[in-house]
């Protein structure tokens, strides 16, 4: 069969399962071409089956062409070809990056990033409670500065720090439910580190001070709970149990963390403390750019996780991380350069719709729908947008660099949605304004890198079409499918 031939072949084939917008994958093996539909009621078997090359077909996991050997290796890059042709609209972005995702779940099922996944479980239900009182401890100083409602100010100091004096507690509790132990054992557990008594014991030749190794220190002794309640659970009589297992797993865990763990983890906070503050005072720009640009990846990988302890033991120390507004730039390149894929692609009002619907999103900080649903697929433009992260985030660093800390009180928010949460070690206006001058980099870069250099002159002929429902022969043309 010739060349012409295998091309007729597969466009015959194409519309017989569906047009491009049903196939959401392609691939053969030796004798078939396996396609991923997303509707199977549109193909039409008795035709497809009715086709000369076309030898049977199977309906599995996925659709199966019986093609033969040969045959199949040739006409598949033809019809991958024809897939190609056709204009890619906002519903096969989405496609893409559904399957991005799913890919990089399942690369995540590794011990390390499951162990992460876990830490992650353990601060995640936290969030709502840091924004709620740091919002709340941004408006008490606010009111403070300004010398206003003094009678109510020690209130509102109590409703922002009371949670915070008490967070080693609720990481006990939920570090031991996720670790599989009983959680109210781990929130006991982790409860000695902040119980003012401890001030009264001496371990490595000092005194240790109540919050003493703070939410690191709460996470080993919950986990150390865990274990030794299993152990517990396996060597003590089924009699005994319910006095037993609970006092064991208290009496040993609480040993080691008075006599252990509480200054190993003091010493491990302080360090992380020391080495944030070092960092952004000596590499500034540098540093931030790095941390900036790099984010987004980390994200992709799973490993931006490990980043959520190291943020909420700056809070406990510092009052607020100087890490988390560097890396919020990286949605500030996001958004910049989902403008620039809208400017450089008039004519498809499919992706436009979509960045139209998820920019909002996206500079409030939710850059989920605006990285799947475009940067990521196209590929390129996820490169330029992790650019302007960098530069926002060299922005912010540089100013740390010259003295002029920005930081946050809890964890979670990013863009605009971070502004009630920004604090620093200077005025809020001056910290509020180095935020934004961040963002602002960080938008203009994403936006300039992507409409520069986001796009090759091929990406711009295949994208920049209208979608088939508008053009005059749409009968004839089809949507682009995911991942080909």
């Amino acid at each position: 069969m010739s060349t012409i031939d295998h091309k007729a072949t597969a466009a015959a084939i194409l519309p017989l399962v569906g047009g491009a917008a049903n196939v959401t994958s392609v691939a053969h093996c030796m004798t078939r071409l396996r396609l991923g539909l997303r509707d199977r009621s549109l193909v039409r078997d008795e035709e497809l089956t009715a086709l000369p090359a076309v030898m049977g077909v199977v309906d599995d996991d996925t659709y199966q062409i019986v093609l033969g050997p040969g045959t199949v290796a040739r006409v598949t890059p033809e019809f991958e070809a024809l897939i190609a042709e056709a204009p890619v609209t906002a519903e096969a972005l989405a496609d893409r990056g559904a399957a991005i995702r799913a890919e990089r779940k399942s690369r995540n099922a590794t011990p390390f990033k499951l162990f992460l996944r876990k830490i992650a479980n353990i601060f995640v239900p936290l969030i709502p409670a840091l924004i709620g009182c740091g919002i709340i401890a941004g408006l008490n100083g606010l009111l403070i500065n300004l010398g206003w409602l003094p009678s109510v100010t020690p209130a509102l100091a109590a409703m922002a720090s009371g949670f915070m004096a008490l967070i080693a507690v609720f990481v006990g509790y939920n570090t031991a439910k996720e670790f599989g132990g009983t959680p109210i054992l781990g929130g006991a557990v982790a409860a000695i580190i902040v119980f003012p008594g401890v001030a009264n014991i001496e371990a490595f030749g000092q005194k240790l001070s109540p919050g003493q190794g703070g939410v690191l220190g709460a996470l080993a002794a919950a986990i150390l709970a865990v274990y030794v309640e299993k152990w517990c659970r396996r060597v003590v009589p089924a009699s005994l149990d319910v006095l037993v297992t609970p006092t064991l797993t208290v009496l040993v865990s609480g040993l080691v963390t008075i006599f252990g763990l509480m200054f190993v983890a003091g010493e491990i906070s302080t360090a992380i403390g020391d080495f944030a503050n070092w960092l952004l005072a000596s590499g500034g720009a540098g540093a931030g750019f790095v941390l900036g640009g790099l984010f987004l990846p980390l994200v992709m990988l799973g490993l931006h996780q490990a980043l959520i302890p190291i943020h909420a033991t700056l809070i406990e120390q510092q009052g607020f991380t100087v890490l988390l507004p560097i890396l919020a730039m990286a949605g500030a390149g996001q958004v910049g350069a989902a403008v620039a894929v809208y400017a450089r692609l008039p004519h498809n009002t499919s992706i436009r719709n979509t960045i139209k619907s998820a920019l909002p999103a996206g500079v409030l900080g939710v850059g989920e729908p605006l990285i799947y649903g475009v940067s990521l697929p196209l590929g390129r433009p996820f490169i330029t947008a992790c650019v302007g992260g960098a530069f926002g985030g060299g922005f912010v660093g540089l100013f740390n660099m010259l003295g002029d800390k920005v930081g946050s009180t809890a964890i979670g928010p990013s863009g605009w949605a971070l502004f009630p949460l920004v604090d620093g070690n200077k005025g809020l206006g001056e910290t509020i304004a180095i935020y934004a001058g961040g963002l602002l980099a960080g938008y203009a870069v994403g936006f300039l890198a992507t409409y520069w250099f986001g796009f090759t002159q091929q990406m711009l002929t295949d994208l920049n079409t209208a979608p088939a429902e508008d053009a005059p022969d749409a009968k004839q043309r089809e949507f682009s499918p995911a991942g080909v």
